[in-house]
C-alpha cells in the first residue's frame, strides 16, 4: 500500500504524525512525505520517500499581513489573520502543490494532519481515500470558526462537497485521550483513537537528568512561541526551588538572551523532549499540544504559561482535569512562578491525577497497531 503523509512545516504540525508514518513503513507500506523542504531534513532520514509541497508558516503570514506584525491584542483581528493564513494561503498552495503529486505517484491513502487541509481536499478532487491526523484537541473549527468558513470555500473551487455546518467529513486520528476531549468532538462517527507518542530527533542529555538527585522540571515554551523574557521569568521563579532545572529555549530564542542562569539551572538550544519527560518531575511550558500530551503520556504533572494558538485550549483542558495548573499574561511573574511550582512538586492528588491519565493513553492504539489497519480506516 503506497501511503502519502502531508502537513505544515512546522514540529507541532509534523511531530505527531511521525510515528504513525514510521510504523507504517516499519510494517513495509511505501510512505510519502510531502510538506515544505525546510522540513525534509528531519524526514530524509526516517527513510521516507519526500516530495517539495507547499510553504512555511511564516512565509504564509508575511503574505497575509503584508510583512507587518499583527495586533494579537485585537481577538477579531487574530481570527481573521490566522484564518487567513491556514485556511486561504496555506491550503491553497498545499493543494495546488499536491495535486500533480498526486496524478503523478497515484497514492493508495492520503493521511493530512488537521492543520493542512489543503492537502486532504486535494486527496479527495483526485478521488483518494483520506484520513485526518489530529495534532491536538478537537477540530480547529472549536478554536478559529472562521476556518470552517474559508474551509469550505477552498473545497467548492476543488469541486469538494464540504458543508461547514456539518459534522466533521473525513475518518479523524485523534490523538487527545477521551476524558480531556471536547465532549461534542467525541460524538463523531468517524473518530479512530489513535496512542500520541512523543518524536524526537535523536540527541544527548546531561548525565545527572537519569542519575535524578533531586526533582527535575523542564521548562520550555515550544519552537514557536518562545520568548525570552518570558523564559527568563520562568527560571528566576523555578530555580528558588529545591529542585534541578532543564531549559529547552527553542529555535525562537538564543541563550545568551537569557543571560547567567543560576547554578542548578541548565539551559540548552535544543533537548530530545521524548527522551527527557519519562525523566521529569514537572512541566512548566507553553501548552503546544507536543509537549502537552507527551507529558501526559509520561504522567507528568503541568505548570502552563501559554502564549497563542491552541495552547490556552490545552491548559484549560488539562488543569480542569485536575494534572496541573496555569498563570496567564500578566499573572506570569517570578514569585508566582515559584509559588505554583513549589505547589505541584508536593501535591500527591495531581500527581495521581497524572499517572491516571498516562494510564488512559496507555490503553489506546498504538501507531503500530493503527497502521496493521489502515486499508480498513476509511471504509
Amino acid at each position: 500500500m503506497h501511503v502519502l503523509f502531508s502537513s505544515l512545516p512546522s514540529h507541532g504540525h509534523t511531530y505527531p504524525l511521525l510515528p504513525l508514518a514510521i510504523a507504517a513503513k516499519e510494517q513495509g507500506h511505501r510512505v510519502t512525505y510531502a510538506t515544505d523542504v525546510s522540513f525534509h531534513p528531519v524526514l530524509s532520514p526516517l527513510g521516507f520517500d519526500v516530495v517539495d509541497v507547499g510553504t512555511t508558516i511564516g512565509d504564509a503570514f508575511s503574505q497575509v499581513t503584508q510583512g507587518a506584525p499583527p495586533d494579537f491584542r485585537d481577538p477579531e483581528a487574530m481570527a481573521e489573520v490566522v484564518s487567513s493564513v491556514f485556511m486561504s494561503v496555506l491550503a491553497r498552495r498545499f493543494a495546488a502543490d499536491l495535486r500533480p503529486v498526486l496524478d503523478r505517484e497515484k497514492p493508495d491513502l492520503v493521511i493530512y494532519e488537521a492543520g493542512c487541509t489543503g492537502a486532504g481536499l486535494a486527496a479527495k478532487a483526485a478521488g483518494i481515500p483520506v484520513l485526518c491526523h489530529a495534532f491536538g484537541r478537537g477540530g480547529l473549527g472549536i478554536v478559529f470558526p472562521d476556518f470552517l468558513t474559508k474551509q469550505a470555500e477552498v473545497a467548492a473551487e476543488l469541486g469538494v462537497d464540504y458543508d461547514p455546518a456539518g459534522p466533521f467529513p473525513d475518518p479523524y486520528l485523534d490523538i487527545y485521550p477521551a476524558s480531556l476531549q471536547d465532549k461534542e468532538f467525541l460524538t463523531f462517527p468517524k473518530r479512530i483513537p489513535l496512542r500520541p507518542v512523543a518524536f524526537a530527533e535523536p540527541g544527548e542529555l546531561p548525565a545527572w537528568v537519569a542519575e535524578h538527585e533531586r526533582p527535575l522540571v523542564y521548562l520550555t515554551l515550544g519552537t514557536a512561541f518562545g520568548q525570552a523574557a518570558v523564559l527568563r521569568t520562568a527560571i528566576d521563579g523555578l530555580a528558588t526551588l529545591p529542585a534541578r532545572v532543564i531549559v529547552a529555549a527553542g529555535p525562537t530564542v538564543e541563550i545568551a538572551d537569557l543571560g547567567a542562569v543560576p547554578d542548578n539551572v541548565t539551559a540548552l538550544p535544543w533537548v530530545p523532549q521524548a527522551d527527557l519527560l519519562p525523566h521529569t518531575d514537572l512541566v512548566v511550558h507553553h501548552g503546544g499540544s507536543g509537549t502537552t500530551l507527551g507529558a501526559l503520556a509520561a504522567g507528568v504533572p503541568h505548570l502552563f504559561i501559554p502564549q497563542g494558538a491552541d495552547q490556552f485550549v490545552n491548559a484549560d483542558a488539562v488543569t480542569e482535569s485536575g494534572a496541573g495548573l496555569q498563570l496567564v499574561g500578566d499573572a506570569i511573574t517570578v514569585e508566582a512562578v515559584a509559588t505554583k511550582a513549589a505547589e505541584l512538586l508536593a501535591d500527591s492528588a495531581v500527581a495521581a491525577r497524572s499517572r491516571e491519565l498516562a494510564a488512559e493513553i496507555a490503553t489506546m492504539p498504538t501507531p503500530a497497531e493503527t497502521a496493521a489497519t489502515l486499508e480498513h480506516l476509511t471504509s
